[in-house]
């Protein structure tokens, strides 16, 4: 019996991974993506003194993107209800900076929640495809796309920034297994996480996030946290595919964004 019920829980935990791997950001078929990583930008050796993450990621190959040096806090309604989110910049700087862009260029305001996950056991709720915010926009399409830069005409991508318990900086563009890292994450899946959707590709995160329904281990140190829901969950846990975000402000710690010059 104990036998079975691990062997569900596995099959369960492939079902539910490969469901952010199709929702993950891009055009390219996801089923042929390939991580590949980039000795280069995992910067996570202890230096002597340590710079800051932010100062690292600031100097790092990914200097083009915006960052958040420090804490911010971001409303987001959905259903006239508030969503209150903290960001992490301390230790996710580039992913929350990333984050706190698009809130303030309004990318997600008006964008649908087009996949909530709660059977067989609570998974997750995600949403950020840009293309949503168009409602005669194919349903079954959506989870495939990220956020258009203006200035490159391209979609933005951003790495994967993971930051282990005891490191001075994050590990960029592969998994800590892959990186050989043995320690958890410092932000981990926990119930209320916020966290990046991407493709198979470790660097393929553009717009999409998702919220975690409950406690997600198994994806500590695969996907990128970058908050935490402070107030609001009863909301979350309501959320249905197709309902949309109404608006997202930032409401603290503006002074910590800096974005790209």
């Amino acid at each position: 019996m104990q036998m079975q019920i691990k062997i569900q829980r596995w099959l369960f935990s492939l079902l539910i991974i490969g469901a952010l791997f199709v929702g993950g950001c891009g055009s390219s078929p996801v089923a042929n993506s390939t991580p590949t990583p980039n000795p280069a930008s995992g910067e996570n050796i202890s230096l002597s003194p340590s710079p800051s993450p932010a100062a690292v990621a600031a100097s790092s190959p990914f200097s083009n993107l915006p960052r958040l040096e420090g804490k911010a806090t971001v409303v987001m309604t959905v259903k006239g209800a508030p969503i209150t989110i903290e960001l992490d910049g301390t230790n996710a700087p580039i992913t929350a900076g990333n984050f706190v862009d698009l809130v303030q260029k309004g990318v997600y305001d008006g964008l649908v929640f087009h996949r909530v996950v709660r059977e067989p056991q609570p998974f997750v709720v995600q949403g950020g495809d840009p293309q949503g915010k168009d409602p005669k926009f194919p349903t079954a399409r959506l989870g495939t796309g990220g956020f258009i830069d203006p200035k490159t005409t391209t979609e933005r991508r951003i790495p994967l920034e993971i930051k282990a318990k005891g490191a001075a900086n994050p590990t960029y563009s592969q998994t800590l297994e892959e990186a050989g890292v043995k320690e958890k994450p410092v932000l981990m899946h926990s119930r209320g996480a916020v966290a990046m959707a991407r493709s198979q590709s470790p660097d393929s995160a553009s717009s999409q996030f998702y919220f975690t329904l409950t406690d997600v281990p198994f994806l500590d140190g695969s996907y990128a946290v970058f908050g935490y829901v402070k107030q609001g969950m009863d909301v979350i846990d309501k959320i249905e595919a197709g309902d949309r975000i109404e608006k997202v402000t930032v409401t603290q710690g503006l002074e910590n964004f800096k974005p790209v010059q």
